[in-house]
């Protein structure tokens, strides 16, 4: 008997990991055939593999300065031109790829993190719910740039302090939407069940709560990425971000601005790239909203 209850566990357990298998296999297939997912996802792609193979197809030093190539036109041996210093912006714009990717991922992996804790509790106990929102409503009144220079003022240009400015900015905002979905998630009855079953708060908030959050947070998290990209360029572009010795695209926009007469291939590229990167992610945003409606599959 014990044999046949151990061979019958097996069989669930396989069968759970096949529908689970063929659950994703569905979900990629829906992804692909929406058109603007399967851009947007091949250009961001493209731009992630840029940003780990940096160090190997970048044809020149990023911080190499040479005074004889100032300011020179895109030609056969830089094929972007030269800044004011006489650095091959090819290789910076290269190099700025994998910074931009290092910012965007931690600010939005540490907004969700901090967001989803707050937004759950907040959503799930009633006593801190006012005091806790009106806390965030509070860093979500000011203006985001406001903000961010303002952090930025107080701790210095870092790539770090950066991080730490974007990630209070937009936290809250992911928090909001963590808070929408468990007050209305929190109402159903699976999670009155698990409560007569003894089930603890944890377990109920971790388990059954946040997975049925798990679509809202993740297209949340797309635009938190396209928002930190524009952000860190902003700060950058200002000189209160990234130090500019760092190649960034913001600070390659910045760079440009002096010379916008002489050499607006400079300013061109950074800021065509910025936006292209951003409209790639808006893009895969909106499909895997799309994608993940309900209403929308048929």
């Amino acid at each position: 008997m014990e044999v046949k209850a151990e061979h019958k566990i097996q069989v669930k357990k396989h069968d759970l990991v096949s529908s689970y298998i063929e659950e994703g296999k569905k979900f990629l297939k829906r992804l692909l055939n929406n058109k603007g997912a399967a851009i947007g996802g091949l250009i961001f792609l493209i731009f992630v593999l840029i940003a780990v193979l940096c160090p190997y197809i970048s044809p020149h030093d990023p911080s190499y300065i040479n005074s004889e190539i100032r300011l020179l036109p895109p030609n056969d041996v830089y094929r972007m031109g030269t800044d004011g210093f006489g650095r091959d912006i090819l290789s910076r714009m290269i190099y700025g790829a994998r910074l931009s990717l290092l910012i965007c991922s931690s600010v939005v992996t540490l907004s969700t993190i901090i967001g989803s804790f707050l937004g759950l509790i907040s959503g799930y106990y009633k006593r801190v719910d006012f005091i806790l929102m009106r806390i965030l409503d509070g860093f979500m009144a000011f203006p985001s740039i406001i903000l961010h220079i303002g952090i930025m003022a107080a701790l210095g240009p870092s790539v770090r302090n950066v991080i730490m400015a974007l990630t209070l900015s937009y936290s809250p905002r992911m928090a909001r939407v963590v808070r929408s979905a468990v007050l209305v998630q929190k109402e159903q009855q699976y999670v009155e069940a698990a409560k007569v079953l003894g089930a603890k708060d944890l377990r109920i908030l971790l388990v059954h709560l946040f997975p049925n959050c798990i679509a809202p947070v993740i297209i949340q998290a797309t635009m938190i990425f396209a928002y930190a990209m524009l952000s860190e360029a902003s700060l950058s572009f200002l000189g209160v971000g990234v130090p500019p010795e760092i190649p960034s695209w913001g600070n390659i926009l910045s760079q440009g601005r002096v010379h916008i007469r002489r050499a607006p291939w400079i300013t061109y590229y950074s800021g065509l790239t910025i936006a292209i990167v951003v409209l790639a992610i808006n893009m895969f945003g909106d499909g895997l909203r799309d994608v993940l409606d309900p209403k929308l599959r048929k």
